[in-house]
């Protein structure tokens, strides 16, 4: 009987602990990504002040010479896309899970960075709204 009454308890806490920690996971991925996010956002706008007025054409380009950054973040978007530190090649967001980088000269959003994905954080918000 007394077997019984533990196994009882451990199961009840189990079935409360799991579903916590799973959360905890989750919201440490979506801080990794927004402090990376941040990340790429500062060193875009040294290479900016360093090129007087120009943007990098790719994300990796301020990995050159680890002048920036010693290598391009992952973007973390949990049960959605894999992790991934690669840009998305299309001209307009989408849902690739990836980094956008807006790098047209003549584009109204010139030097924007965001994460590629239109899914929703655990707070509700939308990852390409960062």
């Amino acid at each position: 009987m007394e077997l019984m009454v533990v196994v009882f308890i451990i199961s009840l806490l189990a079935v409360i602990a799991i579903p916590k920690f799973a959360n905890l996971v989750r919201r440490s991925n979506e801080g990794a990504t927004k402090g990376n996010l941040g990340a790429i956002r500062s060193g875009l706008t040294v290479y900016y002040g360093d090129l007087q007025g120009n943007y990098p054409q790719r994300i990796s380009d301020l990995t050159a010479n680890g002048k920036y950054l010693s290598l391009v973040p992952m973007a973390k978007t949990p049960y959605y896309h894999d992790n991934s530190s690669a840009e998305n090649d299309a001209s307009s967001v989408g849902d690739s899970g990836r980094w956008f980088f807006d790098n047209g000269p003549n584009d109204q959003n010139y030097g924007t960075v965001l994460v590629d994905c239109s899914h929703t954080d655990s707070a509700g918000n939308s990852w390409n709204a960062y």
